[in-house]
């Protein structure tokens, strides 16, 4: 129940959903004016303007990137490793499954950092296990599941066969954990290494901390620079409107999984 909750929330986070909501029945109260129903007519032109005025505001507003930076600043981007370590976490997120099922391609997103990453680690620590996690998030859809794939490019990627754990049952980050945790049972003393996007880690460290599972986080795939004058720069695009709700989905996900008791806290830091 909460795996499906937690995508009727995501989707009511979306401005691009809203605003097509918005201007959809606004244009169909419009359209009844004709019919007696002049409160409906105002009504419909009231949200017809205000979903132009958001619009402006997306276009004046770095709302994406002053969203972003508090999430991927949150943990350093390169931190110290023990010589030793004994497993290497990667999470899903990086195969475009519909696209690489329907072209028989493997189709990857900017998250496919994560895999260059995690195969990275693993060839610079050979005694360490490297488990990808991830099924499908796709609540309509539980075929494909994106290990498979995740697992083919690691292994292009130069991963040996025995080195690879594959989990492929999880929907959403608190599977990945709880799955993983029950695949590899790790031991007190050991030392793991979690690899995900930096806007994504600290609802990712969240859960394995509720879990107990004491992790070393690994972010990668940043979409900012890190530098406060980057936040003046123009950027006059529609584009900010997939990237807000892309943003207020990890926002509403942070929320979500506190209040759901899936994470040890509202914003996880060091």
């Amino acid at each position: 129940m909460g795996f499906f909750l937690a995508k009727l929330v995501g989707l009511l986070l979306d401005p691009g959903f809203l605003l097509q909501a918005g201007l959809l029945l606004g244009v169909l109260l419009l359209y009844r004016r004709g019919r007696g129903n002049g409160r409906g007519f105002g009504w419909g032109r009231g949200l017809v303007t205000l979903a132009l005025l958001v619009l402006l505001f997306f276009d004046l507003v770095p709302l994406p990137r002053l969203l972003l930076e508090p999430l991927e600043n949150r943990f350093a981007a390169n931190p110290s490793l023990p010589e030793h370590i004994d497993g290497i976490i990667v999470l899903g997120g990086a195969v475009e499954l519909q696209s690489s099922q329907a072209r028989g391609k493997i189709a990857v997103n900017s998250a496919v950092m994560r895999l260059i990453e995690g195969a990275e680690l693993a060839r610079k620590h050979p005694e360490a296990k490297l488990l990808f996690t991830g099924g499908t998030g796709d609540p309509l859809r539980p075929e494909p599941r994106e290990a498979p794939y995740a697992a083919q490019l690691l292994r292009q990627f130069g991963t040996p066969e025995g080195q690879l754990l594959i989990e492929d049952a999880s929907r959403n980050t608190y599977e990945n954990a709880i799955y993983s945790q029950r695949l590899v049972q790790p031991q007190p003393g050991q030392t793991w290494v979690l690899v995900t996007s930096a806007r994504h880690m600290p609802r990712a460290m969240g859960v394995f901390r509720a879990v107990g599972w004491k992790v070393i986080p690994w972010p990668v795939d940043y979409l900012t620079s890190g530098e406060s004058s980057d936040l003046l720069r123009p950027d006059f695009s529609l584009d900010r409107i997939p990237m807000t709700a892309f943003v207020l989905h990890e926002w509403g996900g942070l929320a979500f999984y506190k209040i759901s008791g899936w994470s040890d806290g509202w914003f996880p830091g060091p």
